[in-house]
């Protein structure tokens, strides 16, 4: 059996050990300040929290005017113009677990014939009723907004993927579509 002199070191180690944790958290609260426990959103106006602990870091401005076009990159046109199907095909996997290209749907509607389809019009395929009332052709400038960003696009579709956001990477896998 257990001494009960063990059960009480026992139980003193577990509280002193808690009681040092707590200690060290509330010395580290009091030396490193948070913004949100100083200046959070719900602060009082006119409080002083005293000074602002961190650095501010510059942002540097182009001073040309088309500054902002150069940061943006290319066009999708641009790139789709340059575009590899055979870059497209390995993109092709992020889409495989899903999608098929044998005329045969998975969790979602077949891919083959995609590029200038109608959308949502894989029969047998149960849409989502955004899908199915977005409209329109698969175009390649439709599905390159639709893969960017596809609850975004079409708010309340069925796909849960997050999507592509390289214009490369969409560039190449509707240019391999187009090839299917």
């Amino acid at each position: 059996m257990f001494d009960t002199m063990t059960i009480t070191k026992a139980g003193a180690a577990v509280c002193g050990s808690l009681l040092l944790f707590l200690f060290g958290n509330w010395a580290a609260d009091s030396l490193y300040a948070t913004a949100s426990e100083s200046h959070g959103e719900h602060a009082e106006e006119g409080e002083d929290h005293g000074p602002t602990q961190g650095y501010v870091i510059a942002s540097l401005e182009s001073s040309s005017e088309g500054g902002a076009a150069e940061e943006a990159g290319p066009t999708f046109e641009e790139v789709f113009a340059t575009a590899d199907a055979g870059a497209g095909e390995r993109v092709y996997n992020k889409c495989q677990s899903c999608h098929k290209l044998d005329g045969s749907n998975g969790t979602g509607p077949h891919l083959d014939g995609v590029v200038g389809r109608a959308v949502a019009s894989v029969e047998g395929f149960g849409y989502s009723d955004a899908m199915a009332a977005h409209g329109g052709d698969w175009t390649p400038e439709a599905l390159d907004a639709f893969l960017e960003n596809p609850r975004g696009n079409t708010p309340g579709t069925k796909m849960t993927f997050s999507g592509l956001k390289d214009v490369e990477d969409r560039a190449n896998l509707i240019a391999f579509l187009q090839t299917q």
